[in-house]
């Protein structure tokens, strides 16, 4: 939620500033807004230059351009997802104290604001807005007024707030200055030549700079031309090691597509191919990007639990299949905002797996740190390198996906399962549970996965033909079994983000148990058939569950492995996907409900890189 971006160059005032923020705002819209806003500083004013706008970023760009600002030495930038106020032009951020010679920005939500802002008025302040963020401001302004620095006002005022947040804030005596703060939010910094850069993700400052830092929690970081200074909570100085970005600007722009989700589809290959990449070192151990559990550990792990919200609870869901199968260790999927309110029974001889795209959503970050207060090792399976929950782990996984754009998970979500079933591969060497060489008869199946999914995308004309004949459709339903049944889950999920219209996704065992009595004269229904081959074959009882759906007039759209002569037969079209092992199975297809979702969204005329009440991360609880 929210995209947050800072920026402060060397000169007394310049253009470039309104222009690094206003390029980085766009470049944060995937993260889902209802308003925007902007607050520039130069060196001869006391008073804060300020425009915002309720609705899109084109809003605040059409009142800047009839009414400019002034150059600025540093800058600050807000995209906001409404919580506290509807999303208005008052409520929209940067809000302005002290006399309107500070500003400041917020991502998250204050939990004590109700009484700061009732011990504020007391003491006279006027608001003029509905918004949390404003009671935070007013108080930074009344620790300024004591003579304290921007900086120090700063840790003074965040040891104050409770809750989430990430706050940016300038002050016109300061005009060479950005300072921000961060618990339980993201923020990095981006470091180059002359100037710095703040932002919520890299991508806000990626097309300037490359060298990032990362800030841990309860830090205050300060900002000026010439260099950046951390903070922890007490206002020591803490020294941290800049990392470079691995990804350049070029990866998050559309490369010639419509979409970024339509990009990020066709980047699948690519996405599992560099996840998979350099794992595996000649002694066939699995090379983790951080951190470190002692093999002994995971040798006396008895349960593994996999916390992750959405896509990639489902992601989970597939490894859980896998994992079992492979290591003989019992796994357990938990909803991540779930999972600490039902007292879970977890120690030490528990391993916690997080999966989270961003490394940022709020939900899975509290349910790490309840895992790790019950004595259990996490492994995180993160996208964002210098994230929350990567940085906060005992190990981190980095699926390399690269930036995700578009609000619906994708590509995340196949380097998610890539990356959930090398650890698994991994444990089950360690373990012995695998000899050598069906540890390396499962790696070579991995590394023909990217090329079969390339295979799916070239052939995928059927299915985008299917969705435009059928943009008028009300509701859809998903059936599979055993690896496919989160598959179906993942199906449903698309098609409600995108599409906005009813879909579920069943285990389709569970047909008979009330589903069916949904199926009606003309329903769609897409069946996730499973392989034909194999001792332990589902497909004679999914293929049960086609004709009984059809039997009831439903419309039975099959998802079938190539070389499966029996799915036309019961199916009003079949999207054939390359034969693969049945554990794998998800990787491919999953791929033609995500196309499906994309083309039937983008007929009835739908955005679908920002789905309406939607963000790209989850950053409050």
């Amino acid at each position: 939620m929210c995209g947050i971006v800072g920026y402060v160059g060397s000169g007394e005032a310049s253009a470039r500033a309104l222009g690094v923020v206003m390029s980085g705002l766009a470049r944060l819209e995937y993260r889902g807004y209802d308003s925007a806003g902007v607050a520039l500083v130069t060196a001869d004013r006391e008073r804060v230059a300020v425009a915002k706008k309720a609705g899109k970023l084109v809003n605040l760009a059409k009142a800047l351009a009839e009414d400019p600002l002034p150059d600025a030495t540093a800058a600050i930038g807000h995209t906001r997802w409404a919580t506290h106020g509807a999303p208005t032009d008052a409520n929209a951020h940067p809000h302005l104290a002290a006399g309107g010679r500070i500003a400041i920005i917020h991502n998250g939500i204050i939990e004590n604001y109700a009484k700061l802002r009732a011990e504020l008025t007391r003491d006279g302040v006027i608001f003029a807005s509905e918004t949390d963020t404003e009671v935070a401001g007013h108080w930074l302004a009344r620790e300024v007024d004591t003579g304290l620095s921007l900086t120090d006002a700063m840790l003074s005022t965040a040891r104050a707030l409770e809750g989430a947040f990430t706050f940016l804030a300038v002050d016109a005596r300061e005009p060479h200055t950005v300072v921000g703060a961060r618990r339980n939010s993201p923020l990095v910094v981006g470091l180059g030549d002359g100037e710095n850069f703040l932002g919520s993700d890299v991508v806000a400052f990626i097309e300037h700079t490359r060298v990032a830092l990362e800030l841990d929690q309860d830090e205050v970081v300060e900002i000026t031309p010439d260099g950046v200074t951390v903070f922890d909570r007490t206002g020591a100085v803490v020294v941290r090691e800049p990392y470079e970005v691995t990804w350049d600007a070029s990866a998050a722009e559309r490369g010639g597509f419509a979409t970024f989700m339509d990009k990020e589809i066709h980047d699948q290959p690519a996405a599992v191919a560099d996840t998979l990449r350099g794992r595996i070192d000649e002694h066939g151990k699995l090379q983790l990007d951080g951190g470190y559990i002692d093999d002994r550990v995971l040798n006396s792990v008895d349960k593994i639990v996999v916390v992750a919200c959405g896509t990639a609870s489902y992601a989970g869901l597939v490894a859980r299949y896998a994992i079992e199968h492979w290591c003989r260790i019992p796994v357990e999927v938990e909803l991540a905002h779930e999972f600490r309110y039902r007292d879970p029974v977890v120690g030490v001889r528990t391993l916690v797996v997080a999966i989270s795209q961003s490394g940022e959503t709020m939900d899975t970050i509290m349910a790490v740190r309840h895992a790790q207060q019950q004595g259990a090792n996490v492994i995180a399976i993160v996208n964002v390198q210098g994230s929350t929950i990567a940085r906060e782990a005992d190990a981190v996984l980095y699926t390399r996906a690269g930036p995700e754009i578009a609000v619906a998970s994708t590509k995340a979500f196949l380097a998610q399962i890539t990356a959930a079933f090398l650890l698994g591969i991994f444990l089950a060497e360690l373990r012995g549970n695998k000899f050598p060489d069906e540890i390396s008869a499962l790696l070579a199946e991995l590394d023909e996965i990217p090329a079969k999914v390339q295979r799916v995308l070239d052939t995928s004309q059927p299915i985008r033909d299917l969705a435009h004949s059928m943009a008028n459709e009300r509701t859809v339903l998903f059936l599979g079994r055993h690896v496919g049944y989160p598959v179906a889950l993942e199906g449903a999920l698309k098609l409600k983000e995108l599409a906005y219209i009813h879909a579920e996704g069943f285990a389709a065992g569970e047909l008979k148990h009330g589903p069916i009595a949904l199926v009606e004269e003309g329903q769609p229904v897409f069946i996730i058939l499973p392989s034909p081959n194999g001792r332990h074959s589902l497909h004679s009882k999914v293929i049960s569950n086609v004709q009984e759906v059809r039997a009831r007039g439903a419309r039975t759209f099959v998802i079938a492995e190539e070389g499966d002569t029996e799915a036309a037969d019961y199916a009003e079209q079949v999207f054939y996907v390359p034969a693969s092992p049945v554990l794998m199975a998800p990787l491919l297809k999953v791929v033609p409900l995500q196309i499906f979702a994309l083309e039937l969204a983008s007929a009835k005329g739908f955005d679908v890189d920002q789905p309406r009440n939607l963000a790209k991360s989850v950053t409050v609880e």
